[in-house]
């Protein structure tokens, strides 16, 4: 398995546009606050910031904010709902724009257990580290529109307000430059769309952030941009029959040589041309003799479908991608979102990461993100799992540190709250947290009732007699 470093250190580097990985001026999410969310109705923060000085943790120097987060729970305490706030607030800063058409509602999913909170707005906050500075973004919404926006920095540790809005009116920082092109772009701004999508769209955006000279509008929104990308499934499977991809082979040999390394089977990955009838495509009467021309030119254009080699005792056989098994193809989405990752610094969101996959793949995922060779440009992963190993060890060592772990419990009310391992005061050694975890001793397991399981189990199979008398 250690295969798995080396290997996505070689593809992180070729995808970081030969950047010098410097952690100094690597984005990062360094806390998420939300209130009014599905599940969650009054205000959560995660905090991504490390809990334990320089040295605490196997004399590791503390970094700006801890590379990974894992969020554990019983089923239905709102795991899902907390990534969920993060991925929504991910969507409307990206494309609320284009998202709402001209006199719709604005979509979005409050606590409605409550009455009296569906009414309330909902409200979403985030820290990040950008170039070096922190930057605080945030906007509160309700059914009918943006309510509230706001964007502000601390160069030199001190607060800067680069814009605030109230409704339709917007307020401008003395940093905030071309002030006549925002005010404009303002003007413009649909009441359900956010200004900082709508400022990216229409305003001079750039494809890398510059240290030299920040802008802290279009670094924000690069942040968003990059963060979970993927997860559409637009880096599946499909992606490896992408030609148009300036780094189609060297995903292809990566997908190889991970799936070697997780000993699932596959030696080798290959490309085969569907079968074309181009008689039917481009029949023979065709603009006179034009059929043959275009059959002959669209010889590339053929679609191709990917098989996956198999040793055999005959030699290699080749199946499809349905005919593995639904941890493989968990595995190969997970390894080519993860690659994408690592080469870009950005932010991976995993619901339920161990769904189809063994404990120690999950957690040799996990530790791609922890170690600064494979992960040299800061990239976070943040995930839900139902799986106790993961609190665990693995070859002597921490898979999770104790404070890159997270929990939700779900109250009478059927409302959701986040708290963090850290809450416990969780011994540096010594202590096995997955064996308390299960316990009960940090909360956040279901309340079985075995009674009621066995009284339910009864009255089917009396239900179940009574169907066949």
């Amino acid at each position: 398995m250690q295969a798995w470093t080396s290997l996505l250190v070689v593809y992180s580097q070729g995808c970081a546009c030969n950047r010098p990985p410097s952690r100094g001026n690597c984005p990062m999410l360094l806390s998420f606050r939300f209130a009014n969310h599905r599940s969650f109705r009054a205000e959560q923060q995660l905090n991504l910031m490390p809990a334990y000085g320089d040295g605490d943790e196997a004399g590791e120097s503390a970094p700006q904010a801890v590379p990974v987060v894992g969020v554990f729970g019983a089923n239905a305490s709102g795991k899902s709902n907390a990534l969920g706030a993060l991925t929504y607030m991910r969507e409307m800063a990206v494309g609320s724009d284009r998202a709402v058409e001209p006199g719709e509602r604005l979509s979005r999913e409050p606590f409605r257990l409550d009455v009296s909170a569906i009414a309330q707005p909902s409200r979403y906050v985030v820290d990040l580290l950008l170039g070096g500075t922190r930057h605080t973004y945030g906007f509160v919404v309700n059914d009918a529109r943006v309510s509230e926006e706001w964007l502000y920095h601390y160069p030199v540790g001190r607060k800067r307000r680069v814009f605030e809005r109230d409704g339709d009116e917007f307020s401008w920082g003395e940093e905030s430059g071309r002030r006549g092109d925002l005010g404009q772009i303002a003007g413009i701004t649909a009441p359900t769309a956010l200004f900082l999508s709508t400022v990216a769209r229409f305003g001079h955006s750039r494809p890398e952030p510059d240290p030299a000279n920040p802008q802290p509008l279009h670094d924000t929104y690069r942040w968003f941009y990059l963060a979970n990308r993927g997860a559409d499934s637009s880096l599946g499977p499909s992606v490896l029959l992408d030609n148009s991809r300036a780094d189609a082979q060297r995903l292809r040999h990566l997908v190889v040589d991970l799936l070697r390394a997780a000993d699932v089977g596959i030696v080798d990955l290959v490309l085969l041309p569907e079968r074309i009838n181009f008689d039917h495509v481009f029949p023979e009467h065709t603009f006179h003799g034009l059929a043959a021309r275009l059959r002959a030119g669209s010889e590339a254009l053929i679609p191709h479908r990917i098989q996956f080699a198999h040793q055999g005792p005959q030699g290699m056989a080749l199946l499809g991608l349905q005919d593995q098994s639904t941890g493989t193809r968990q595995l190969l989405t997970l390894g080519l979102r993860a690659a994408e990752v690592l080469g870009t610094g950005a932010t991976m969101l995993v619901d339920e990461i161990d769904a189809s996959l063994h404990p120690i793949l999950t957690a040799k995922l996990i530790s791609l993100f922890r170690s600064p060779k494979a992960n040299p440009l800061g990239s976070q992963l943040i995930f839900t799992s139902h799986d106790a190993a993961l609190l665990g060890t693995l070859d002597a060592e921490e898979i999770l540190r104790r404070d890159e772990i997270w929990f939700v419990e779900k109250d009478d009310e059927g409302a959701s709250s986040l708290y963090p391992l850290t809450d416990f005061k969780p011994r540096k050694e010594g202590e096995n947290r997955q064996r308390r975890y299960l316990n009960g001793n940090y909360g956040a397991v279901p309340n079985l009732s075995n009674h009621l399981f066995e009284q339910a189990l009864a009255t089917r199979g009396d239900s179940d007699d009574a169907a066949t008398r």
